[in-house]
């Protein structure tokens, strides 16, 4: 039977040789294919833009659907898809502002000096940090990483009086 060539963007397979793959890969289908499932990554904003730049469709104004589907030139987007659609652009917006706002805040020359002087500074106790007994560090985990839900374990801070280990463990 031969060796068979997949398209993943068309969902569908033919025999593989150059000349069956090359017809397919410059063939109209497979462009429109590729265009839609690419278009499915876009941000909002250029969403957005796009749609506006376009006109509305007149057939699925009319009837509410359209012979072109995805592949129509003009917008099938309704007046309510664009308001919700300009408020997420505007929150991407604001969290976009916020986080830059938090990086610039803390240059990396802050950052090494207040961490030279909490790893120079002697602990509450008043006697000098040993190796083995160090003193309860301030957390350096930007507080927008926190926020986010169902982190791993790896990126999760170590609870403030350190990890629980029995005497009595077995290993193996």
């Amino acid at each position: 039977m031969g060796k068979r060539y997949y398209c993943d963007y068309c969902d569908r397979s033919f025999q593989d040789n150059m000349h069956n793959r090359k017809k397919h890969l410059n063939g109209v289908q497979h462009h429109r294919a590729k265009k839609a499932w690419f278009d499915n990554f876009k941000d909002p904003k250029a969403i957005l833009i796009d749609e506006q730049a376009k006109k509305m469709c007149r057939k699925f104004l009319q009837k509410g659907i359209c012979d072109f589907g995805p592949n129509c030139r003009f917008s099938h987007m309704s007046e309510e898809d664009f308001l919700n659609l300009k408020r997420q652009v505007e929150v991407e917006n604001s969290q976009r502002h916020f986080e830059d706002k938090i990086l610039s805040d803390r240059s990396i020359d802050d950052w090494l000096s207040k961490r030279e002087r909490r790893l120079n500074a002697p602990c509450s106790k008043g006697d000098l940090k040993t190796e083995v007994e160090e003193c309860p560090e301030e957390s350096d985990i930007p507080p927008q990483l926190l926020t986010i839900p169902d982190l791993p374990p790896s990126l999760l801070p170590p609870p403030v009086n350190g990890w629980k280990v029995s005497v009595h463990t077995e290993w193996g």
